[in-house]
């Protein structure tokens, strides 16, 4: 049963990294994460 437990989570597993790396694919996105980018790094340099 232990076997079964780790294919289903490998298999989540897969399928939100595929998720990521299509949502992170889209350039509004980019630009959001760019812009939260920015906003830590003026943080830090304050």
């Amino acid at each position: 049963m232990g076997f079964v437990k780790t294919l289903v989570k490998g298999a989540v597993v897969a399928k939100l990294v595929q998720v990521a790396q299509r949502e992170l694919s889209k350039p509004e996105n980019q630009a959001k994460i760019k812009q939260a980018f920015q906003k830590v790094q003026q943080r830090r340099a304050h």
